[in-house]
């Protein structure tokens, strides 16, 4: 939970649809006055408590949103009831510490996601009403994107671009002397996870403005990002040589020729700018297009299965039975007693389609998951390792790694500088050859493998040791 400066227009607003103490029979539910805000990815906690202060250990609380059910978190004498809870919020949600016995009754929740802001309501067995919170969910989005997309109007038209924020930004340019430029066109448009993508344009008519600035800025934190953008008079954009001296130099052959010269270098220039216009352009329609059929791959998950006889082989610690999370002996990968993989696949493998499939490794040291190919139509999924090619995410020894790699050599290795997640989601598009992995919690993506055509089937694969050439390769 954080504080946000610039917030005491809007906090008041809302404060006023909040009831701070509510009578009940005997006794007050008390919580806070002004709205709670959080940053999107970090937990956040509502209070709620009983006065004067009295054992809520007994009572049946609920925690919710517009309706009491499915609710947010309801508990019943001290014990949280699951199915009465709304799906998204399972797993996120529960009261804060041991001090129910005292009528604190405080709701965590955790991973805050644009879909949890608005209002929340607490409220206790035999309660006529019920306390009001409200929640303010707030995204900083990306460092904008400027570049300069062509003439229009007289001028030089320069885009800005940005993703990931919540609530709408606000876009503002400004030259370098900071007095605020009028854009010619702004855009919004929210992703699948609630988050926003603006695009906002501004035409560069005077040939002296060397540099702009473009300026996102959070209306709730108040905080933005900026980022500088040439439109400098030196680019192709802007006419170099005036009509009538074109005429003069066509009177001296030399000129003529250095004229023809420097026209074609500006010739070139220009057609090498609108090229690079056009793959931009080209480029964001492939991302649209990919996002469009990664959403349409979230309807199709795939039956993965954790392998149970490995499970059982591999797995004597009670403890870690309990918590249903095994770890397997660290085997090369041409080892004849197979590469310990804890996922099995319901049919024969992966030879058409689109699929997903969800993998929480939450804090585990060592972990590989992603996907194997082999070239045997009806061999079983953990026969014959030598013949595999995995496309991986690795974690090992605090490093985080994108891996291709057979049985006897390592095709790619490329490090992962962002922080490695504990949720992955593995999406598998069989027709455009694509293996994509992302970050489960905040939607973003982490690494994609693209090859010219897979031939062959396809497998989940998942074990808790890092991958080892044989010693033989």
């Amino acid at each position: 939970m954080v504080s946000f400066p610039g917030l005491s227009r809007a906090g008041s607003l809302l404060s006023l649809l909040l009831l701070v103490s509510i009578q009940l029979s005997g006794f007050s539910v008390n919580g806070p006055a002004e709205p709670i805000m959080a940053l999107l990815g970090e937990d956040v906690t509502l209070p709620c408590q009983l006065y004067p202060e009295q054992s809520a250990a007994r009572m049946h609380i609920w925690w919710y949103r517009a309706q009491i059910s499915p609710a947010v978190l309801v508990v019943q004498n001290g014990q949280e009831q699951s199915g009465e809870q709304m799906l998204e919020y399972r797993g996120r949600t529960k009261l804060v510490g041991d001090s129910i016995s005292q009528g604190h009754v405080a709701l965590l929740i955790q991973h805050v996601k644009a879909s949890d802001n608005g209002l929340y309501r607490c409220r206790f067995q035999d309660g006529p009403q019920a306390l009001h919170t409200c929640l303010l969910s707030s995204g900083l989005g990306s460092i904008p994107h400027v570049h300069m997309t062509g003439l229009k109007e007289g001028g030089i038209q320069v885009l800005c671009s940005s993703g990931g924020w919540f609530p709408s930004p606000k876009v503002q340019w400004k030259d370098m002397a900071g007095a605020k430029l009028p854009s010619l066109s702004e855009s919004q448009t929210q992703d699948w996870d609630g988050l926003f993508h603006v695009k906002s344009s501004l035409v560069v008519t005077d040939s002296s403005m060397s540099n702009v600035t473009c300026s996102i800025q959070n209306p709730l934190s108040g905080q933005e990002k900026v980022k500088e953008g040439r439109a400098s008079s030196r680019t192709p954009f802007f006419p170099r040589m005036s009509p009538w001296k074109a005429a003069l130099a066509g009177t001296v052959p030399v000129l003529v020729l250095l004229l023809i010269g420097i026209s074609y270098i500006g010739w070139k220039e220009h057609q090498a700018k609108d090229r690079e216009i056009e793959e931009k352009e080209k480029e964001s329609q492939e991302i649209q297009q990919i996002r469009n059929e990664k959403e349409e791959a979230l309807k199709i998950r795939a039956p993965v299965n954790l392998n149970h006889e490995l499970f059982h082989q591999n797995n004597s610690d009670p403890k870690r039975k309990k918590d249903g999370r095994e770890e397997t002996q660290d085997l090369p990968l041409a080892d004849n007693k197979g590469d310990c993989n804890l996922l099995t696949l319901d049919g024969k493998g992966f030879t058409t389609g689109r699929y997903y499939w969800e993998v929480d490794v939450e804090d585990n040291d060592e972990w590989v998951l992603g996907v194997y190919e082999t070239n045997e139509e009806k061999m079983a999924p953990l026969k014959k390792p030598s013949m595999k090619k995995f496309r991986v995410l690795e974690k090992k020894k605090g490093e985080f790694r994108a891996l291709a790699c057979d049985s006897q050599k390592v095709l790619l290795e490329e490090p992962l500088t962002e922080e490695c997640p504990q949720k992955i989601v593995v999406f598998l598009d069989y027709e455009d050859n694509d293996i994509s992995f992302y970050n489960m919690i905040n939607g973003m993506h982490i690494f994609s493998f693209t090859q010219d055509k897979f031939s062959a089937i396809l497998y989940p694969y998942f074990k808790l040791k890092s991958m080892e050439l044989s010693p033989s390769a």
